[in-house]
């Protein structure tokens, strides 16, 4: 249906204002009536008075100004607005959130609380207004105000755009400032930056996180994982997101958490949707296939490559605003010597971000709790060099069931003890679902999240999780094309939409937290500070291509496990060179390397050291070739095989030299929450290489 509308400048009550109002005002009933803000209730009866300009003494400057725009559009004379119903398109655009964000912080407590730009945008996205060109405001704040006014730029994701090119010089400044609002619409969310232990705005205006975990098929709290699983990229799908983008702004969200994506996929769709509702992204860089398993932790150049092409992939988006390299990789004493190995994809992904990116984008880590181990891994994460500790820690705690308090879930310890924390700090998962399900959940850790209480140490959270499934812990239930919200939607709808976080600004907060210490080694911590060494493709070429004996192309990569296990099994000390020990923090010089590298590596080892005999490479799946070396690969080829030689027999840590990576280098999880072995190296069974590569 398309309306046009003819706009007189010289009427009190234009045509366009009066249609405007009338378009709008069950709108405005309907969306602010829901909120118990006197101001929006005042602002809604306004509406229903006779004309626009009475209400203009009840703003001044900006206020008015903006107030004037958001109630009653533009006038312009013999203009035309084109108008056509669509019901596609429910997004509201969070203009007001932009503006917030962008101007000034004095300019910023001049607003009253309810003014919502957003009113127009969204109006503009259900009529799809085409064009209107102004000549003066409905409400006269000014009578030599003469401006023209552009709303435009209206696509499959429309947005508002406001051109000034006209500016009287008694409205100049608030008009520059209107049309920084406007421009704000248009333009991309601000990124979000970090300072200290706190995230800000652009402006200086502190940032908290109200997010929710946006992913199906997640296991809670790092649940175990099938190598062959497969996954549903989350920021792929346009009918999902076109679906469930209105109801994570219902729920008041303004961050989601992925864990994992095709960085193949094509993701300007839902990151646009995302956006334009005012949502950022903080996202894993693993998937269910391609991860740092606890069981068998690595660092190579195929996890580095996925982690790069993901990070390439979402960066370009400015409402991301960082990545987790690992999700609860090590949860016990039993397997803390895996955090070595994210803790260099964090200093890898952290230089990678650095050489490629204009803007901060964070990198960090979310932890389960276990008390075990709760001290030695944040203060791990967070000691030694900036370059390798994490930007954020992220804290997955489901200790608030229920009716609970500060002191009965712990959640005062948890502020007590990160208090001095030098990053920011988040939950990145939260909601307890005990006694009685999701359904039960009353969300009174929401209220504790945003209160003075907990404020000044954490920076919000995001609740697990969306999608209802069988592990219980979903918002919504998806039924075909359709979504039934569940028993806990409107309790966390309400507990976000109360809290209103106090924070500080950027000018005038000093950070005070220091890094870490990093923890001593112990049968309770057995990650030494020497990180593995950066993943290196052009080293790794050089071992293999002067290699004479090889793994076969042919050799299915399920069956590596038992040729390593068989290989190292017969001669333990030809394997040091791909061998790992994390309590002494050596590392072989190709540990990096992709597995069948690795592979081939300790059975040229083994034809070497057995004399080249045609049965020291008869092994089933290996192949001889002729080796070469390259000349520039003779000095780092030279410098590896010497590290290898020290670690072979070493009882302490040996320093890794500058060609072979080490901590002091760098460029690029446990999955999101399901654990499997990164490309399915060790097969089950290779109990005598497990041993080798373990501590």
């Amino acid at each position: 249906m398309v309306r046009t509308y003819l706009i007189s400048s010289t009427s009190a009550r234009p045509g366009f204002c009066s249609w405007l109002e009338d378009e709008v005002r069950d709108w405005t009933f309907w969306w602010y009536g829901r909120r118990r803000d006197s101001g929006n209730a005042k602002w809604a009866q306004g509406l229903q008075q006779p004309s626009c300009s009475h209400r203009c003494p009840a703003y001044s400057g900006l206020q008015g100004l903006l107030g004037a725009i958001t109630h009653c559009g533009t006038t312009a004379p013999l203009s035309t607005v084109q108008a056509s119903h669509s019901s596609a398109l429910p997004i509201l655009a969070p203009v007001r959130h932009r503006l917030l964000a962008i101007i000034p912080n004095n300019a910023i407590t001049k607003l009253p609380s309810y003014l919502d730009i957003s009113l127009v945008a969204t109006l503009l996205r259900r009529y799809r207004l085409g064009r209107v060109w102004a000549g003066s405001w409905c409400c006269r704040l000014e009578q030599t105000l003469a401006t023209s006014v552009a709303l435009a730029r209206l696509g499959p994701v429309p947005s508002l755009l406001l051109h000034l090119p006209q500016i009287s010089k008694a409205m100049k400044s608030a008009v520059s400032l209107l049309a920084l609002a406007g421009a704000a619409a248009a333009a991309d969310l601000p990124a979000i930056v970090a300072k200290g232990s706190k995230f800000f705005y652009p402006n200086g205006t502190q940032f908290f996180m109200k997010g929710i975990a946006y992913q199906r098929d997640i296991g809670a709290a790092g649940a175990k994982s099938d190598p062959t699983a497969k996954y549903m990229d989350p920021l792929a799908d346009k009918d999902a997101c076109k679906r469930d983008v209105p109801y994570l702004q219902d729920l008041n969200i303004n961050i989601i958490r992925t864990y994992a994506i095709d960085p193949k996929e094509d993701h300007s769709y839902c990151m646009g949707l995302l956006q334009d509702a005012g949502i950022y992204v903080v996202s894993d860089l693993s998937e269910p296939a391609t991860s740092i398993n606890r069981d068998d932790p690595q660092w190579n150049t195929e996890l580095f490559d996925r982690y790069k092409a993901v990070v390439d992939e979402l960066s370009k988006y400015p409402n991301v605003v960082g990545f987790f390299a690992g999700n609860e990789v090590s949860n016990s004493a039993n397997n803390t010597g895996a955090s070595a190995f994210v803790k260099a994809a964090v200093r890898d992904t952290k230089k990678y971000i650095k050489d490629n990116q204009k803007r901060w984008i964070g990198v960090g880590y979310a932890a389960n709790d276990d008390k075990d181990i709760r001290k030695e891994i944040a203060d791990y994460f967070n000691c030694g060099k900036a370059e390798e500790s994490i930007d954020f820690w992220g804290y997955n705690i489901y200790s608030w069931c229920g009716t609970s308090s500060m002191q009965l879930s712990g959640y005062d310890q948890q502020v007590k003890f990160f208090q001095d924390f030098s990053v920011p700090v988040f939950l990145a998962e939260y909601g307890c679902n005990l006694p009685n399900g999701a359904k039960g959940r009353k969300w009174e850790e929401t209220a504790a999240l945003y209160s003075d209480d907990m404020t000044g140490v954490f920076s919000g959270g995001l609740v697990y999780m969306y999608f209802q499934e069988e592990n219980d812990y979903g918002v919504v239930e998806v039924k075909g094309s359709s979504i039934e919200k569940q028993d806990d939607y409107d309790g966390l709808k309400k507990a976000h939409a109360a809290a209103d976080p106090k924070g500080i600004t950027m000018d005038k907060y000093t950070p005070s937290g220091k890094s870490a210490q990093c923890p001593d080694v112990s049968k309770a911590w057995m990650a030494a500070a020497q990180l593995p060494p950066t993943p290196d493709k052009d080293l790794c070429k050089c071992m293999s291509d002067s290699l004479e004996c090889v793994v076969a192309d042919n050799l299915d990569v399920k069956s590596y496990g038992d040729l390593f296990g068989s290989v190292c099994g017969a001669s333990p000390k030809i394997c040091a060179g791909i061998n790992a020990v994390t309590k002494l923090g050596n590392y072989g010089a190709y540990s990096m390397c992709s597995p069948k590298e690795k592979l081939s590596f300790v059975l040229d080892a083994y034809y070497q050291a057995n004399g080249k005999t045609s049965d020291a490479c008869g092994w089933k799946g290996a192949k001889i070739q002729k080796g070469t070396t390259a000349s520039n690969c003779q000095k780092s080829l030279s410098d590896a095989k010497a590290q290898n030689s020290a670690i072979a027999t070493a009882t302490s840590n040996v320093s890794a030299p500058k060609a072979t990576g080490g901590s002091s280098s760098g460029n690029g999880k446990e999955n999101f929450g399901v654990r499997t072995a990164p490309s399915g190296v060790l097969a089950a069974g290779v109990v005598a290489m497990a041993a080798l590569l373990t501590l």
